[in-house]
Parts: C-alpha cells; sequence; structure tokens
C-alpha cells in the first residue's frame, strides 16, 4: 500500500475510532465539586502493590498492549469498546474493517498464534501470566464505531489464554466510557464520549480487579493531581515524536503521597478524548479519581495527541508511528508508559 493510501486510510480509521471528529475547547470539562486542580509537578516513587490497566476504545487496545506485553507486571485490565490483541496486525485496513467493523474476521486464532509466539521469543510475557487474570470488558449495545462480535472476541481471546473475564453487554451505551460524571446521554457517540447511563461501571470493575471495592469519595477530594513532563519517559525524551502530549496527569490519593501501600491504575483516554481536545473532562469524569481516595489507588493518565498520521489524537494500536514492534516490549508508546508506571514504583 502507498504512503499516502496508507494516510488515507489512517485519518478515516481515527475519525471512525472515536467520531465525529469534533472538539470542544479545552474548557469543556466544567467545574464539579469532585474536580481538581492540577498542580505542576513530577512523578514520585510510591509503595505500590500491584499495577492494572484501563481504557476505551484506541485506550482500550493500548490497555490490552500493556496487559499482554507485560502480563507478569500488570494484574487486570477493565476494556471498554475494542477488540482483542493485534488485531489490526500492523494494517490500517484491517483496523477499519475487522476491528472497528466486522466486514473482515478479526482472525482471533491468528492473533492467538502470534501472542504464543512472541513470548516464546520473550517479545513479551510468557502467556502463563494471563491466565486466572481478571478482565472486565464493556460493549454498549448503541455502539456502531466499535461491532459487538469484535468485542465478543476480545472475550474469547482473554479467556483462551485463562484470563477470569466478566462480560458486560447489556447496556445500551453508545461509544464512549460510561460514567456517572458523563455530559452526554447514555446512547451517544458524541464528544466528549463520557456517557451517563445512570451505572456506575467503575464499582463494577474495580471490583472485579480487586476483589472488593469501597464505595466512592463523594465529597472534594483529598488528593493531587499532578500535571507532570511525558518527554522524561518517552524513548529519545521527545513525546511528541510519539504523538503523545508534552504533559500527562496522575492523581495521587493523601494517604498513597503520605506513605501507605497503594495500587496504580492506568486509565487510557480514547481518540479526541485528551487533554488537547477536551481537556481534563476524562481524568475529571472517568469516576475513578473518586474511587482512588477510598480504595488507595493512584491512577496514571497518560495523554495522546493528533500527529499527521494520527489526525485525532489515538494511541497507536495499528501501526501508524510506522514501527512494527507496537503491540509489544520496546514499543514506543508501551515503554513510555511502563517508564511512568516504573517510577511510579510499579
Amino acid at each position: 500500500m502507498s504512503t499516502p493510501a496508507r494516510r488515507l486510510l489512517a485519518a478515516i480509521v481515527a475519525v471512525l475510532l472515536l467520531a465525529p471528529a469534533y472538539a470542544p475547547s479545552p474548557g469543556y470539562a466544567a467545574a464539579t465539586p469532585y474536580t481538581k486542580a492540577p498542580v505542576s509537578g513530577s512523578l514520585s516513587t510510591y509503595r505500590v502493590s500491584g499495577v492494572y490497566v484501563a481504557g476505551v476504545s484506541s485506550g482500550a487496545y493500548l490497555a490490552t498492549q500493556l496487559q499482554v506485553a507485560y502480563s507478569q507486571k500488570v494484574r487486570g485490565a477493565a476494556l471498554f469498546a475494542a477488540g482483542p490483541y493485534y488485531c489490526a496486525q500492523n494494517n490500517v485496513a484491517q483496523a477499519l474493517y475487522g476491528c472497528g467493523d466486522n466486514i473482515y474476521p478479526t482472525y482471533l486464532s491468528t492473533l492467538q498464534t502470534y501472542t504464543r509466539t512472541w513470548a516464546g521469543y520473550g517479545w513479551i510475557d510468557p502467556v502463563g501470566g494471563l491466565s486466572g487474570e481478571p478482565v472486565y470488558v464493556f460493549h454498549g449495545g448503541a455502539d456502531r464505531t466499535v461491532q459487538r462480535s469484535v468485542s465478543d472476541d476480545l472475550v474469547r481471546y482473554q479467556q483462551h489464554f485463562g484470563a477470569s473475564v466478566q462480560y458486560d453487554s447489556g447496556s445500551t451505551a453508545g461509544h464512549g466510557w460510561v460514567t456517572p460524571y458523563g455530559t452526554v446521554g447514555c446512547t451517544a457517540t458524541a464528544a466528549p464520549y463520557l456517557n451517563d447511563c445512570g451505572t456506575d461501571p467503575q464499582h463494577t470493575f474495580l471490583r472485579k480487579l480487586y476483589g472488593t471495592v469501597q464505595p466512592p469519595n463523594t465529597g472534594p477530594l483529598g488528593g493531587t493531581l499532578v500535571r507532570f513532563s511525558q518527554h522524561t519517559f518517552a524513548p529519545g525524551g521527545w513525546a511528541s515524536g510519539l504523538s503523545m502530549d508534552a504533559n500527562g496527569f496522575a492523581y495521587v490519593p493523601a494517604s498513597c503521597a503520605a506513605g501507605a501501600t497503594c495500587r496504580l491504575l492506568v486509565a487510557l483516554h480514547g481518540c479526541l478524548q485528551g487533554h488537547s481536545r477536551v481537556g481534563t473532562a476524562f481524568v475529571d469524569r472517568a469516576n475513578l479519581n473518586q474511587y482512588a481516595d477510598t480504595n488507595a489507588t493512584i491512577v496514571l493518565y497518560p495523554q495522546a495527541i493528533a500527529v499527521p498520521s494520527n489526525p485525532n489524537g489515538c494511541w497507536d494500536w495499528w501501526g501508524y508511528l510506522g514501527a512494527t514492534n507496537y503491540p509489544i516490549k520496546g514499543g514506543a508508546q508501551v515503554e513510555t508508559i511502563m517508564n511512568m508506571v516504573r517510577r511510579l514504583g510499579g
């Protein structure tokens, strides 16, 4: 495929995951009693007992890449509106027609073979690390951006390697992250892709990942939202060259800052959902900081930005950075985020 054709298809898949290409201003995340103003600083090291990942759409695809590549470190995953690991197979047409739409198959058995082969090479952790791992998968009934059959295959992929999967497919949600603090209706697929369905899937998936979960803090947040440089953690020191923003965010509860042992949750926004497009809407309204305060959890919010090959600020799950190692150890975005995890003590 020619370079212009690849760029055109990349633009198309970026628009569809998430779509449409509309972006509110960074002030879109209106203040709430639960909003925490970010403080400039750097990532410190804490007493971290376990690392978990969560994401929506392209963020869920990247979360799966982190989970599979580092299955001996990542202890569980919550995945909204996505398909199986390496679904795109470094091909943007497959990403569009097989991993969003279901015009093409996902070639599930091939993906499973790649996983075992790469584990044998040491490119990813041994597949035994996925066995027994808690995984939560969400698919909304009004989601036409990622078809139900694609998420079904994500469930089958995880179960094939022995993960303990909870599949939430009964919601009428559109394509987005479902949260009690959502700003669009449940069935919508619209910016900022934070859907209010009158439910609390964060409680459900944290209970799945942790075993038990305490009720969220519904008052003012007690921790600190740190805005830090992502350049520090990017190979070569230039996050922008990896379609990542200059800054990311981390919410640190007061108890974790005081020395308590805490979990670490990596939360990955979807396309058109990073800080450059919607400000701190995802950071504020994902309903994770509220649970972090009462469940001893640091929440890391890496941030993606648009580049010519990725016009809507998606995470790299189809190879738009031009490297074939994007889903394994050594992949540019995977390693940048893992460097953050390592700094935090994960």
